[in-house]
């Protein structure tokens, strides 16, 4: 999958890849931007495609051929699917920065693409988080919504701590940040629902969800993920 391409020099592009056999990737696309050049235009971001890649110099492979497998052209028919896309692709380029597989963490990213390519309206906030916390769980970040992450309790379950990892109970509120019912429901349901049968949810109850993604991942991962889409 192209997360990224960038264009380097007077002729070439440098694309971030994410493969399901090894991870993370650069490579170098020599003379792509070049009126005649052989590849087209299937060096374009969110495109899926079979590439024949050859050691070049430094960290950069070097793009020898490239067949299109999907090329999601429907997430350039409009800005908020294009935006939708990036985000995506971005959360996984930060979460998996290197080159261990993950193959689950790759199949969500297709899927979803190809999901939102396919109906541009699903290019929502919703939809980005809820994107965002089944990513945790292919990457083993699952967060834990079930019972207090502190102490088990499933009883007066108030705020949710990135540190414990999941949500929490009065009692053991700590560092936690205050998680209202219905975010907690949306979560769960997110969760157990394709991308496409996303529920609704009001703005309150969605920044609260997003926030417990970003926690999890700024204290399990320590890096940060780019704001969901706004709408």
């Amino acid at each position: 999958m192209i997360l990224r391409s960038i264009r380097y020099g007077e002729a070439d592009r440098i694309l971030h890849l994410y493969s399901p056999e090894d991870g993370r990737l650069g490579a170098i696309a020599k003379g792509a931007r070049k009126t005649k050049s052989r590849f087209g235009a299937r060096l374009e971001p969110f495109t899926r495609a079979k590439m024949i890649l050859r050691v070049g110099k430094g960290d950069l492979m070097a793009v020898s051929a490239v067949e299109t497998i999907e090329a999601n052209a429907g997430l350039r028919s409009s800005a908020a699917s294009l935006d939708w896309a990036a985000r995506a692709s971005d959360a996984v380029a930060r979460l998996l920065d290197g080159p261990d597989p993950h193959a689950n963490a790759y199949n969500l990213l297709v899927n979803a693409l190809a999901s939102v390519a396919a109906d541009q309206s699903l290019a929502t906030k919703a939809t980005q988080v809820s994107f965002r916390l089944k990513l945790l769980v292919a990457i083993g970040l699952q967060p834990h919504l079930s019972s207090c992450a502190g102490c088990g309790s499933k009883e007066a379950i108030t705020a949710f701590s990135g540190e414990a990892g999941g949500v929490i109970c009065r009692e053991c509120g700590g560092d936690g940040f205050p998680l209202g019912g219905e975010a907690l429901d949306w979560m769960v349901s997110a969760l157990g629902s394709p991308l496409a049968q996303t529920g609704a949810t009001d703005e309150r109850a969605l920044r609260q969800a997003e926030r417990a993604v970003n926690d999890t991942v700024e204290f399990h991962a320590n890096i940060r993920l780019r704001p969901a889409a706004a709408r």
